[in-house]
């Protein structure tokens, strides 16, 4: 079993991803479960310009479409709710939301780096709080600023031990030393392999255990064929997950990094979950 659990939908800052590449690249690559969040909730683009207001799309919106698609496969689809700290709060429409919606809802998604908002912050506190009330876990984009850094993640999880943190990248662009060797000081801080070498997964895997790192890969980032090549064709580094890795860790091991984990920090259950797509 495979669940996947930083995947994404959405048609902004240059890239298009769309429910079909989701679930066609799942059918292809033997992908049990993904964890959704929608990419159309970005505040800032790639150089830290605000989105123009004419093309923002709010929270609930962004949210509501990815229930859709939940609706559509819910034993194939979890919900992250991609917050947006810097345009908007966790108020009460959001908490409405949530509440309609928390069956499907698996997750809260920040992006410190698109939000241009240190994941740390005052503007963010609130929305990590919505995570508490809900008993939600967190994942964090990290990497590209110092906003979104991993000790800013460290410091959020260390003033919120009920909350489990995900550091997704653990560190975008870095030898990701800092993030396993922050991992392994609490218990509710976790990685996750989103393109991140099999090299520091097995680094990590030393340093703060097989039970602190989820798999995850941004699909379909590159298009359906992200686990399988890049844009230019290139083997992409998740099929060393898919094969190289199991050779070289314990089954055990393996099947907590690939979807063991997922089941306990995202609450989720295996055997919900259909072999086969619809």
């Amino acid at each position: 079993m495979i669940i996947d659990t930083h995947v994404h939908i959405g048609n902004m800052v240059g890239f298009v991803m769309t429910r079909e590449d989701v679930i066609v690249s799942m059918q292809n690559n033997g992908i049990d479960y993904s964890i959704v969040s929608n990419l159309d909730a970005v505040e800032f683009d790639h150089s830290l310009r605000p989105i123009p207001l004419k093309y923002q799309r709010s929270q609930i919106d962004c949210l509501q479409e990815t229930v859709d698609f939940s609706r559509e496969y819910p034993d194939k689809i979890g919900v992250a709710v991609w917050v947006k700290p810097y345009r908007e709060k966790a108020d009460y429409d959001l908490y409405e939301a949530v509440e309609k919606n928390r069956k499907y809802i698996k997750a809260l998604k920040f992006h410190p780096y698109h939000s241009n908002e240190p994941f740390d912050s005052p503007k963010t506190e609130p929305f990590v709080q919505m995570a508490e009330h809900y008993g939600l876990p967190v994942t964090v984009h990290t990497g590209g600023c110092d906003a979104a850094s991993c000790q800013r993640v460290y410091h959020m999880a260390k003033r919120h031990p009920k909350i489990d943190f995900v550091m997704v990248h653990m560190g975008l662009g870095t030898d990701h030393r800092e993030a396993i060797e922050l991992a392994a000081k609490l218990p509710n801080l976790y990685g996750d392999t989103t393109w991140v070498p099999v090299e520091s997964t097995l680094a990590f895997l030393q340093k703060a255990g097989a039970e602190k790192i989820l798999f995850g890969s941004d699909n379909p980032i590159d298009g359906r064929n992200t686990y399988l090549c890049n844009r230019t064709g290139q083997r992409s580094l998740y099929q060393e997950y898919f094969h190289e890795l199991r050779e070289m860790i314990t089954p055990s091991q393996y099947e907590l990094i690939m979807h063991g984990n997922a089941e306990r920090v995202f609450s989720l259950n295996g055997n919900q979950f259909s072999q086969n797509l619809s």
